[in-house]
């Protein structure tokens, strides 16, 4: 069972604050929300926050903006 769990949104329910970037990150890349959340939570259990963005943009190929989402989304269901 995963750390985070994605969201998951009722019809016509808009996901606010970093959840707002998770239908764009799964349309961008091609992925389910999960793979992404999966991946920032084993990183962050010994990196810091950039270091995970980071190596989210340079070893996937997320952008800046989508990277940060989802470690913050990850830092804050994890806090």
């Amino acid at each position: 069972m995963s750390r985070v769990t994605a969201p998951t949104p009722k019809p016509g329910e808009k996901l606010a604050g970093p959840a707002s970037y998770f239908p764009s990150i799964e349309s961008s890349y091609g992925r389910p929300m999960q793979h992404w959340l999966d991946l920032a939570a084993d990183r962050l259990d010994e990196h810091r926050h950039m270091e995970v963005v980071e190596w989210l943009k340079a070893e996937h190929g997320l952008g800046h903006g989508h990277a940060n989402a989802i470690v913050a989304y990850v830092k804050a269901k994890l806090a």
